[in-house]
């Protein structure tokens, strides 16, 4: 059974740093595609940041560009997003998701963890 688990999510002044971690279970990390969404109140669900299976290929979206970084230890199963210099435009619940193929690494397909909360102040 596919299982993804997020936490690290905190309240935190503008300028600061998180880590979130993503634990997956039931599937190799190393051989999906997976990827970092966030959705703050009223808005839609948007993608923040991807590693591709194949050589650790990432991408990010402009606004967290050289201030995230998306990794993972495939001998723990787990994905990460390091976030650093935040500000409160940052301010959303952060979704961890994996999927098969790059086509199905979207809201309403794939596999979805729970979320887990980041909150920075100006």
């Amino acid at each position: 059974q596919v299982q993804l688990v997020e936490s690290g999510g905190d309240s935190v002044q503008a300028g600061g740093s998180l880590r979130l971690s993503c634990a997956a279970s039931g599937f190799p990390v190393s051989r999906y595609y997976m990827g970092w969404f966030r959705q703050a109140p009223g808005t839609e669900r948007e993608w923040v940041a991807s590693i591709f299976p194949t050589a650790d290929v990432t991408f990010y979206t402009g606004s967290v560009k050289g201030r995230f970084t998306i990794s993972r230890d495939n001998a723990k199963n787990t994905l990460f997003l390091q976030m650093n210099s935040l500000n409160p435009e940052d301010t959303a619940m952060y979704y961890c998701a994996a999927a098969a193929t790059l086509r199905l690494l979207k809201p309403g397909a794939g596999n979805w963890g729970q979320g887990t909360q980041v909150t920075v102040s100006s």
